[in-house]
């Protein structure tokens, strides 16, 4: 029955237990998360774009995605919130010195630093590895370390200088809850904006149907003023119907005006002689009836 030569058993050996719970390594799913394309699980490489819940993709992945959506891909879940390019933003990342990437260790002989990462915080020096907490702003695409946007509180962006607020603080590769709230944030940022083209369409069709019932198109505001400036007061008159009911069109009446009037550059006194002679009403560039010949060339082409 087994146990022979002596062989001692354990308790495990005999009485199967439960299972254990198999656990992540959390260096290899930080590395996953921060060095790993979302997507097509490739390495990061620039252009590297975010979208609005904070997640990591290379730029090229996503086009590919977003040009056919009916391929099958082992990560479309990651990439369905995305509607088209205006949806993910491109990165401003500042590379780490001490990164060599694959060069370093390509023989094998050398100790390669798991958490050493591809790109740093400018403020701080941080590395961006997955043990600190980062953030892109939505306004530029400039990525900071949240130790930074926390001591050197401003409005003005540490790198480009581009304003921005609270709201555009985006956190990356950030935990459940984190992407909870983005989610929601990103959903009502999408309503108003369809609330908004709502409005929009419906004025536009509230104009148009009214312009339609009364025939006539009415210039706005401004354009009337100019244009009365323009021309001098014109006015417009219109014809009224004649006992048969039917109304004739429109006519419009220029009446001529003093200040209409052109001025012949010759009878300015102000202008000297030389200037007056540029100019074809000049006596100097009149000829008389010898001077002129009976014929025309049409083309200059002629020998």
């Amino acid at each position: 029955m087994g146990c022979d030569g002596g062989t001692i058993p354990k308790r495990h050996e005999l009485v199967k237990g439960p299972k254990k719970i198999e656990k992540v390594d959390k260096n290899a799913e930080l590395a996953a998360k921060w060095k790993y394309c979302a997507l097509s699980q490739e390495k990061l490489r620039r252009p590297i774009v975010s979208c609005e819940l904070g997640r990591l993709y290379n730029k090229d992945a996503v086009i590919e995605y977003l040009l056919d959506k009916s391929a099958e891909r082992p990560n479309a879940e990651a990439v369905a919130h995305i509607r088209g390019i205006k949806d993910i933003k491109e990165l401003n990342l500042t590379d780490n010195p001490e990164w060599e990437g694959e060069r370093r260790n390509a023989k094998g002989d050398r100790y390669e630093d798991i958490h050493c990462g591809m790109f740093i915080c400018p403020v701080v020096g941080l590395e961006m590895n997955g043990k600190h907490r980062f953030c892109y702003l939505q306004t530029c695409g400039c990525v900071f370390s949240d130790r930074a946007l926390k001591e050197v509180k401003t409005e003005i962006c540490h790198k480009c200088g581009d304003p921005f607020k609270d709201e555009d603080i985006v956190v990356l590769n950030g935990n459940k809850e984190e992407v909870d709230k983005l989610r929601e944030k990103m959903e009502e940022k999408r309503a108003k904006a369809k609330t908004k083209k709502s409005k929009k369409s419906k004025a536009t069709e509230t104009v148009s149907t009214s312009e339609s019932k009364d025939g006539t198109v009415s210039p706005p505001n401004g354009v009337a003023g100019t244009s009365s400036q323009q021309n001098g007061g014109d006015s417009i008159q219109s014809a009224v119907a004649g006992p048969s009911g039917s109304s004739s069109s429109s006519k419009v009446t220029k009446p001529s005006s003093a200040s209409a009037t052109k001025r012949s550059i010759q009878d300015m006194n102000e202008k000297s002689e030389a200037f007056k002679s540029l100019f074809t009403t000049h006596s100097s560039a009149k000829r008389t009836k010898d001077q002129t010949s009976n014929w025309v060339t049409h083309t200059p082409y002629h020998f």
